[in-house]
């Protein structure tokens, strides 16, 4: 990597720790906790900068060169979601002024159910968190030949330095700077992509060719309830899982507490509902342009390079490089066919196209030809490389300067979302766990909290817990191994226990005869439903996607506890007299 590179890299990155360690200078409590006074538009850019971590820009554009536009499909529900969560959730919050979402459901049940709830949170996020560490220290590490756990400690580091410094405060503020580099260097990597075409291409005909082979089908009604992504498991799955995340995961409820009013929040909140939708499939767009250019340009054969030269020094260079002259003549023969169905009459483009078709299915197969070589024992190279693909496009083709402005893109993501995790999980674990059990709180008001406690005193202990979460998250990402494709690990853990949380708020909000014992009885039985079901659809005894857990989870949760409920009666003696 060029110097200039290097420069630009360590500068964004100097800055946006610098500018969260200054903004939030004199922290109080309240402002470590939630924030305090936000803007909508650093509400609505914290929002994204949470949700979309260093995975979003190192997986999606490797998904969509793999499988196509369809993953947009999944965000379909969100819009939905967020109004839902405008009109319901919100002004509830606002009205008893918590500082956690889990704070509501001591009132509203009991103490059991609080915690249980919060404690679904704080492993789902626990584990995410250490995730989003990993995921692009190891890519980083493979790509730029860096050590991987120094690369893990680094970013962590970084991380823990102003999340501790500043809690929600800083977080939100950085990450207003750090989507707004994100953007910038997304917009600008797109452009360098397109103008790398050859002349001869326009932007029309690019994605013509990308639907000639599949990759621009946005839209799926399959019916099949083991494609992942159809635009039913999106309004289905999709809203179920947006609606537990931006409804009742602290780390998206703890960015809008701190608005300056319930308008201000809600505006951030909507600004989400309009842009996450055009941004993951502009981010897809980006990967469908990576996939158009390599059908003009010869691409690697395998995109983690630290594989190939894994199996070259163990002896193995001749082999592959049989492999890869095999599969050099293919994409050759296929980018003269391109060439042809770029200058072609549309008469005879089809027996062109099928050509293409034919060509590219020849070359995708020489591609697991030689993953199975490379995954025999004695190599035992992972061989999923979709998360490669566009960082491998990054170092190889884009400019210098570029270059370090999107590694800082992707570094950046990293911290941003990071960061907001192991705020809201300190919050949670400090104010859901640690003041709670000790008998500090009774209250519903952070008011009355700080009567009890110093502000000094209350502010180190949040500062000890973030730094803790800091560095278990660490240990997570040191020990984590590398998977099919990380952004869909991520949303599967969300998947798992996000289902049950949000049946837990919605029997909240909208049943107001189901009382505590049946509620925490029903959320018992279908966090145990959705674990079964995932363990049997990793066995491969049922096949689903991973987005109907959060339906299911949701659903049977509701359902049992309608149940329970009816069969204990609306007066048992240990159910708890609603206090709303």
């Amino acid at each position: 990597m060029h110097l200039v590179d290097w420069i630009v890299l360590g500068g964004t990155l100097l800055f946006i720790v610098m500018f969260g360690i200054w903004k939030s200078r004199n922290q109080s409590i309240t402002g470590f906790l939630r924030g305090e006074k936000l803007s909508w538009s650093t509400i609505g850019l914290s929002i994204m900068a949470t949700q979309a971590s260093a995975i979003t820009f190192l997986s999606t554009p490797g998904q969509a060169y793999e499988d196509g536009m369809g993953f947009v499909q999944f965000y379909f529900g969100l819009p939905i979601a967020i109004i839902i969560i405008c009109a319901f959730f919100l002004p509830i919050y606002y009205r008893l002024n918590v500082v956690t979402a889990y704070e509501y459901l001591e009132s509203r049940f009991d103490l059991r159910t609080r915690l249980f709830t919060a404690l679904l949170f704080l492993v789902s996020r626990g584990l995410a968190a250490g995730i989003t560490i990993y995921a692009p220290a190891i890519i980083l590490s493979k790509i730029m030949n860096w050590n991987l756990q120094m690369t893990i400690l680094v970013v962590g580091i970084l991380v823990i330095l102003y999340t501790v410094s500043g809690g929600t405060k800083a977080v939100s503020m950085t990450q207003r700077w750090q989507m707004t580099i994100i953007l910038f260097g997304m917009f600008l990597a797109f452009f360098i992509i397109v103008d790398q075409l050859p002349d001869s291409m326009s932007f029309v005909e690019s994605l013509e060719l990308a639907g000639v082979m599949d990759r621009m089908n946005i839209i799926d009604t399959n019916l099949d309830l083991s494609n992942r992504y159809t635009i039913w498991s999106g309004l289905t799955g999709g809203l179920f899982l947006a609606l537990s995340y931006f409804g009742t995961d602290q780390s998206q409820v703890q960015r809008y507490l701190g608005g300056r009013s319930l308008k201000e929040s809600r505006m951030g909140l909507i600004f989400n509902a309009l842009l996450k939708v055009p941004m993951q499939f502009f981010i897809l767009l980006v990967g469908i342009m990576v996939f158009v250019f390599y059908q003009v340009n010869e691409p690697p054969m395998f995109f983690n390079s630290a594989g190939i030269a894994k199996a070259e020094e163990l002896g193995f260079g001749g082999q592959v490089q049989i492999y890869q002259e095999q599969y050099s003549r293919t994409q050759i023969e296929k980018q003269a066919i391109v060439g042809h169905w770029m200058d072609a009459p549309a008469a005879e483009r089809p027996a062109l196209e099928t050509q293409i078709r034919n060509l590219n299915e020849e070359a995708e197969l020489q591609r697991d030809q030689l993953k199975e070589f490379l995954e025999n024992d004695q190599l035992n190279v992972e061989t999923k490389d979709g998360d490669y693909i566009f960082i491998t496009f990054i170092m190889d083709h884009m400019p210098i300067g570029i270059v370090g402005l999107l590694l800082a893109v992707i570094m950046s993501a990293a911290m941003s979302s990071t960061a907001g995790e192991l705020n809201a999980l300190a919050s949670t674990t400090v104010h859901d766990f640690y003041w709670r059990l000790r008998g500090k709180e009774e209250e519903d008001e952070l008011d009355t909290e700080l009567k009890e406690e110093s502000d000094s005193a209350k502010l180190s202990t949040s500062k000890l817990f973030t730094a803790i979460w800091g560095l278990l998250a660490i240990i997570i990402a040191l020990s984590a191994n590398m998977v099919d494709n990380l952004i869909e690990l991520v949303n599967i853990l969300g998947s798992i226990f996000y289902g049950t949380i949000l049946g837990i708020f919605l029997v909240a909000f909208f049943f107001k005869r189901i009382k505590a014992r049946a509620v925490f009885i029903a959320a018992v039985i279908a966090q145990s439903t959705v674990l079964i079901a995932h363990a049997l659809n990793v066995a491969e005894v049922i096949e689903l996607g991973y987005l109907m857990y959060n339906a299911i989870g949701c659903g049977v949760l509701v359902g049992m506890a309608l149940l329970l409920q009816l069969m204990m009666g609306s007066n048992h003696q240990d159910d708890l007299i609603d206090n709303d």
